[in-house]
């Protein structure tokens, strides 16, 4: 059995897989307040950006700047969604599912979810053990919004706002996601694509200096992390490799706006767009020895 929601972040195969496959769409939104805070809980089968649209509108902070992600609720946890200086794992506090092994209901709080970058449990750990059914997301209510990433602050400072509301940071998390062409629109001729292909390498501190040292450039964006390691970008990675924006192999290439978005152009099958990032992959372990992690799930 595989579990499908909205089908932003997987990749299947050409031809299909030989699976029941469960289609996640249940919905139904509720909220709660306790001890000062909002606990909301969200059906998976709701779409995301309208939950975050919700909570944005009602002033309850701790999801704004995930805001314009696709998909649906239920998958949120698996990968524990992350952007913009935010991850779900700040805010959940309880997920339901059904467990495959038992076949019973079961409420997971965050210290049984394994969250971790881009990462939980139900993703690396146990894949498909858990079917997700809802989740419950502790939120701040009349809270500031989070503004921890230069891109958001630039957004926001180009129009003007030095006291952002919530409303105003899912604005700029949205402009700057269109100007990378990581939002859903028909007219975007990026629009056909997983978004982030890869996730950002997290490495030791001397690891990331050889990096350094054999890129050759001592600006090389790096950002420490608490356990002492270092994350990279796979973008820069992917660039300082060698390939460009635009980037065409066939019917697949690299977004004309972010080199971690792998288009799929007219005629473009699944083998093809798989063929093309591990070409990026490999070429990023040849030149810095560093090896670049799919984001998406490939169904084979």
């Amino acid at each position: 059995m595989r579990v499908l929601g909205g089908g932003s972040n997987v990749v299947i195969a050409d031809a299909g897989v030989d699976a029941l496959v469960l289609h996640i769409a249940l919905r139904g939104v509720t909220a709660r307040e306790s001890d000062g805070a909002v606990e909301l809980t969200a059906a998976a089968g709701e779409p995301w950006d309208d939950l975050v649209a919700h909570a944005v509108a009602r002033g309850w902070a701790g999801i704004e700047c995930l805001s314009g992600i696709p998909g649906l609720v239920g998958a949120t946890p698996i990968q524990n969604v992350g952007a913009y200086g935010q991850e779900v794992s700040e805010t959940i506090i309880a997920v339901r599912a059904i467990d495959g092994r038992t076949r019973q209901a079961v409420t997971l709080p965050p210290s049984a979810c394994g969250f971790a970058y881009r990462d939980s449990r139900f993703k690396s750990v146990e894949p498909g053990r858990y079917v997700i059914v809802s989740v419950t997301y502790r939120l701040r209510a009349g809270a500031a919004p989070a503004v921890r990433y230069a891109d958001v602050q630039h957004e926001l400072e180009r129009r003007g706002i030095d006291a952002p509301t919530l409303t105003d940071v899912r604005d700029s998390v949205l402009a700057v996601r269109r100007s990378k062409s990581m939002v859903l629109d028909p007219s975007d001729p990026n629009r056909r694509s997983c978004g982030s292909f890869f996730t950002n390498p997290i490495i030791s501190a001397a690891e990331a200096e050889r990096v350094v040292a054999l890129a050759g450039e001592s600006a090389m964006p790096r950002w420490p992390q608490p356990d002492g390691r270092v994350k990279l970008s796979a973008a820069w990675l992917i660039e300082r490799a060698g390939f460009r924006r635009g980037e065409r192999e066939g019917a697949v290439g690299l977004s004309t706006r972010h080199a971690l978005a792998v288009v799929a152009h007219d005629g473009a099958r699944a083998a093809d767009i798989l063929a093309f990032a591990r070409r990026l992959r490999d070429r990023v372990r040849e030149r810095f020895a560093v090896t670049l992690a799919f984001e998406p799930v490939v169904w084979e």
